[in-house]
């Protein structure tokens, strides 16, 4: 099984496609909720004209030597690690939650490896006042869903892909059990940047949004793509918080023209796919 040592943990990585150097480079980085398994969907999509990398953040899926409360801290540097071991200089950082807040640490920290930036359903910490008035202004639901239905999957995936929702939470199962206290302190420590960070990001940028999506709402990603020079943003309907699971084809197609198109427009501005 392919391991690589980073700072205090051995990183559990999967390599599907060309070798580096032979084609452009992708590397999916998974949210709370799922571990490099989570894009199964995606791999036979683009693994045929891009090298692939999928990871486990440390702590989770095969990534479990160390766990700390702080592990959000070393997630930037544990993603330059593994591309330095793979000698890949450069690549395309496809981001899910809370792989959104590696990505767009690492962007920020390193943007002249990245070529482009795909954001989905995260906002990656980004803290401004915009963006802090989308998230208050979200409707808080009167009752929580029921225990059965991941929150991260949602209620209409279990209701109309009941295979893909029990899947989704199989692929969970496999990652070490966490409170969402916990999940707040990984994503504390991985950081927030600001508005004035993400203002000289030189890396074209694409958020796609869950029309549905009641824990980072679409609301909350217009706010923050509003503070990049080159971004945009793409919503799916019928899609909740896990839209690269949810809607598979229509994520990847969305992607595919990302990557291989011209960058975004100046002006950040919302499209429904």
């Amino acid at each position: 099984m392919p391991f690589t040592e980073v700072a205090g943990t051995r990183l559990y990585y999967e390599r599907h496609g060309p070798k580096p150097g032979d084609a452009p480079a992708i590397v999916f980085a998974h949210g709370a909720g799922g571990n490099h398994l989570s894009w199964w969907q995606q791999m036979p999509h683009f693994y045929n004209r891009y090298t692939c990398i999928v990871f486990d953040h440390r702590g989770y899926g095969r990534s479990l030597d160390s766990n700390p409360p702080g592990a959000g801290a070393a997630y930037v540097d544990d993603l330059r690690d593994l591309l330095d071991h793979l000698g890949i200089e450069r690549a395309h950082l496809v981001a899910q939650s809370m792989g959104g807040w590696t990505c767009l640490g690492f962007a920020l920290r390193y943007p002249q490896r990245v070529e482009k930036l795909v954001m989905c359903d995260t906002h990656g910490g980004l803290t401004s006042d915009a963006v802090r008035a989308a998230f208050a202004a979200i409707p808080r639901r009167s009752e929580l869903p029921p225990a059965f239905i991941h929150v991260a999957a949602g209620a209409r995936m279990h209701r109309e892909q009941e295979t893909l929702h029990f899947l989704y939470t199989e692929i969970d199962a496999l990652n070490e059990p966490r409170t969402r206290d916990e999940i707040t302190a990984i994503l504390r420590a991985a950081g927030s940047p600001t508005a004035d960070d993400v203002a000289a990001l030189d890396v074209p940028v694409l958020f796609i949004a869950g029309e549905e999506d009641p824990l980072i709402p679409p609301t909350v990603l217009e706010a923050a793509a509003k503070h990049f020079p080159d971004a945009r943003v793409v919503c799916v309907p019928e899609a909740g918080h896990s839209v690269y699971f949810e809607r598979a084809e229509k994520f990847n197609i969305i992607v595919d023209e990302f990557l291989s198109g011209a960058a975004a427009s100046p002006a950040a501005k919302r499209e429904r796919a």
